[in-house]
């Protein structure tokens, strides 16, 4: 693997003043934490409270007072695991110590999609961009084919990252030698193959899963599978470890990756001005006699306020005065669809000096994936990101259930969390703006013209291994007889050798695999049993682990036999994943009693 830029070294002593935040929102006493929990790669957040508790533009190069490095990054070096930072000890890390960072990070590649085309001073953006591995985890995920005008839809995940390893961040709270960083905002943001559409799902930092074995590209530490929650992953290998993991939960491929830090966020919130947010009370997000170390500092009276620098932060981690973490959600939801809007509606190519500010800071707000580590391909990106209308942008969060293992804590995906990695993988509108995908219709391969391989041979001859998948995860119960059924079916439509396995397996969605040694041949008879069932012939994939055609049913076919009837409709978002449209210029964020104050 190429190395990747996932750490850092210690920086400055903290200075939590500066933004005008108390010490005790990051204080180890801030939450209680069960003893003897044994989780790998660090401290996980303690048991939530019953009421809602919880957490000048660069110069320009040649020109005068052109400065060097990109700032802060003398500070950077390795801090692999969720182990301990150079020269300090290990610490706990309260639940609150994180800010939601995502919205900087659309912000920025927004920004790029209208300032990149100035960047003259090419390789001096290209210096300030920080790169990392792609993937560093175990998973088999293959990326879809392109679809019959040979468009592709395109999943890239954003990262939210608690480092505080330079002097920029520790200004914005916690100290420099808190535990190694983890993944406080975990979101996929999908991009229609047509672009006409973009979907963002958050995922709870807090949710239960299965993280991989993940590599650390830069010391190539080998961690082992474990299962915890999966904001941990980011110590555990990087961006590229989170990103296995996500792929493993949703069985979506995603295509790139970005992150961003505390003072990324700072920095984007101020060069774009602001962003207008409401609310409907006059609010006050403090520590209480319930929540004696709550509170984001959040101030505000009732009705719109345009909002940045500490506010913005303050605003992005409010979660008690929003009542919860789907509280939180959605006021970022909210803050994100204003700044997109605000981002359309200036003129930058009207101001030559702003356009450099934005285009510079947004150059190094963030760390991306080392395929889109060029301005130019992040210009691209952004570009394709800023032509779709907000109309058309829906953010939503994946459903969930408390976790049985720690229900107080911590998440795992519900039954509803299917319905909508099916909406992702079949590139369908989230929105209801877009047309609903017909049976049949919805598999992102064309038809071939020509063969292109072997033909398949007689379905008589073809042995076929049909699994249960239905329970989609571990913790989930699986639909009886679904193996049987489905190897009934194909033994009715010629496969006389399908046999249901005895033994279940969860997975999100349907694959067909068929051994990798098997080459083409393979291939052509895998993609007939799929062709059989209409499932997507992009559902097929070669396994180097398989022994024989195998037909694993997922979470998105719980019943029938006919693959193609069970594809989601346009707008089919369930109602448990609190969606918001990007247009809703109306929103304005209730306020829990105990958080208002007579402003």
């Amino acid at each position: 693997m190429r190395d990747g830029a996932m750490g850092g070294g210690q920086g400055a002593a903290s200075n939590h003043g500066d933004l005008g935040w108390d010490d005790g929102l990051y204080r180890d006493d801030a939450r209680s934490y069960a003893p003897g929990t044994g989780y790998d790669g660090g401290q996980i957040p303690g048991q939530r409270s019953p009421h809602g508790g919880g957490d000048g533009p660069d110069p320009i190069p040649g020109g005068p007072g052109a400065g060097g490095a990109d700032d802060g990054a003398a500070g950077r070096a390795a801090a692999p695991g969720g182990g301990h930072r150079r020269g300090g000890p290990r610490r706990q890390r309260s639940r609150k110590r994180k800010v939601l960072r995502w919205v900087a990070i659309v912000a920025a590649v927004a920004v790029l999609g209208t300032a990149g085309a100035a960047y003259g001073y090419y390789e001096y953006l290209s210096s300030k961009i920080r790169k990392g591995e792609r993937v560093s985890g175990k998973t088999n995920v293959a990326k879809p084919k392109a679809n019959a005008d040979g468009s592709s839809a395109m999943n890239i995940m954003i990262l939210g990252s608690d480092s505080r390893l330079s002097a920029d961040d520790q200004k914005l709270g916690g100290a420099a030698d808190s535990a190694g960083a983890r993944a406080d905002v975990i979101m996929i943001a999908h991009l229609s193959a047509d672009r006409s559409n973009m979907s963002v799902v958050s995922i709870p930092r807090d949710t239960r899963v299965r993280i991989p074995e993940c590599e650390d590209p830069k010391t190539h530490h080998i961690y082992p599978e474990t299962n915890t929650i999966i904001n941990a992953s980011l110590g555990r290998g990087g961006p590229g470890c989170t990103l296995a993991t996500v792929q493993n939960l949703t069985n979506v491929y995603i295509d790139h990756w970005l992150m961003i830090d505390f003072s990324g966020v700072v920095k984007m919130a101020d060069v774009l001005g602001g962003v207008e947010v409401c609310v409907q009370h006059s609010v006050w997000d403090r520590p209480t006699k319930y929540i004696k170390h709550g509170g984001s500092g959040l101030k505000l009276t009732a009705g719109k306020h345009v909002i940045k620098d500490k506010q913005a932060l303050q605003w992005l981690r409010t979660r008690d005065a929003f009542g919860d973490d789907s509280g939180r959600a959605k006021a970022q939801h909210m803050y994100m669809s204003s700044l997109m809007r605000t981002l359309r509606e200036q003129n930058l190519f009207g101001n030559p000096a702003r356009l450099n500010k934005i285009a510079t800071t947004a150059m190094g707000a963030f760390e991306v994936s080392s395929e889109i580590g060029t301005p130019k391909k992040l210009y691209d990106l952004g570009m394709e990101l800023k032509s779709v209308s907000p109309s058309r942008m829906t953010m939503l969060t994946m459903p969930h259930d408390a976790d049985p293992e720690d229900p107080n804590a911590h998440y795992v995906p519900s039954k509803d969390a299917s319905t909508v990695w099916s909406l992702l993988r079949n590139d369908v509108a989230m929105d209801a703006g877009g047309k609903a995908k017909t049976p049949g219709t919805a598999s992102p391969t064309p038809k071939p013209t020509t063969p292109s391989g072997p033909p398949a041979a007689a379905p008589a001859t073809i042995p076929v291994t049909v699994v249960n998948g239905t329970a989609g995860t571990s913790d989930q119960q699986a639909v009886g007889h679904r193996a049987t059924d489905i190897a009934t079916a194909l033994n009715t439509a010629g496969f006389t050798q399908a046999k249901p396995s005895q033994t279940a397996v969860p997975s999100p969605g349907t694959s067909v695999v068929y051994p990798a040694a098997s080459g083409e041949q393979g291939k052509s008879d895998a993609t007939s049993v799929a062709k059989a069932m209409k499932i997507p012939v992009s559902n097929v994939k070669p396994s180097a682990t398989a022994t024989a055609i195998t037909l694993t049913v997922g979470a998105d076919w719980k019943k029938g036999t006919d693959y193609s009837t069970t594809l989601p409709k346009a707008g089919g978002v369930p109602k448990s994943a609190d969606v918001y449209n990007g247009a809703d210029k109306t929103g304005c964020m209730p306020i829990q009693p105990i958080y208002r104050w007579a402003g």
